[in-house]
């Protein structure tokens, strides 16, 4: 796909992977709207990239209808959604887990996405093409200790990435998982600071670079699901 006038919605994109996504696509032409629940926040991100910011939290249904109304009065038409937003939540271990730490982190990582999907879904289908992109976790291949929550939700999205691609295929529908290994982003910090760069880990730019590289596959083809590691993280 040539990503030049494409119009995109990216959820979480006022730091981080969704950030530095954006303005990758941006640089390659295509016309984006992010999303973030802190207003001053994204509406920041938007402007110094050159975005449209919605201020919007996917795992309050009421957002999640107003977001595709506002794309939609703003481009006409979407060709792509990344299902980008998402949080840590608890990291407890399984006797100190309780139902509100699932429900919490669900909400967004599960229940948000499908959502969007769901709203994409209806326009590509109506339009007999899309693009879909779910940003995953290399904790969607395999679990770990104290991964009851997290990664609990990130199998839960890789399962939807498989149905909605099975689903989707037949209106010319592309579903892609990009599973990062760890990243140096504000991801899991209360305060949303960035964590520094460090020489040996994976950066933004790194998973900007292979969700650019998915997209742009010829439209005939696609990458079901793509990890990144960092090469010696040790």
């Amino acid at each position: 796909m040539n990503l030049k006038d494409k119009t995109v919605l990216l959820t979480g994109g006022s730091l981080g992977i969704g950030k530095a996504t954006a303005a990758l696509l941006i640089e390659k032409g295509a016309k984006v709207a992010i999303t973030g629940r802190d207003a001053a926040r994204v509406q920041a991100a938007a402007d110094e990239i050159g975005a449209l910011a919605i201020c919007a939290d996917v795992g309050n249904p009421d957002d999640i209808d107003r977001t595709y109304a506002e794309f939609l009065q703003a481009f006409g038409h979407l060709d792509v959604l990344i299902n980008n937003a998402g949080i840590g939540g608890s990291f407890a271990r399984l006797e100190a887990v309780e139902w509100d730490d699932f429900e919490q982190v669900f909400r967004v990582n599960v229940f948000g996405a499908a959502l969007m999907g769901k709203h994409a879904a209806h326009l590509f289908m109506a339009q007999n093409h899309g693009n879909i992109i779910n940003i995953g976790s290399t904790a969607s291949l395999k679990g770990f200790a104290r991964g009851s929550v997290y990664s609990a939700s990130k199998f839960a999205l890789r399962s939807l990435s498989q149905s909605w691609a099975d689903e989707l295929r037949k209106h010319n529908v592309r579903v892609m998982q990009i599973n990062p290994s760890e990243v140096k982003t504000a991801f899991a910090n209360a305060d949303r600071v960035e964590r520094p760069e460090e020489d040996n880990k994976l950066r933004s730019q790194e998973i900007a670079h292979a969700i650019i590289t998915a997209l742009e596959m010829d439209d005939r083809g696609f990458i079901p699901e793509l990890s990144v590691w960092a090469t010696n993280p040790f």
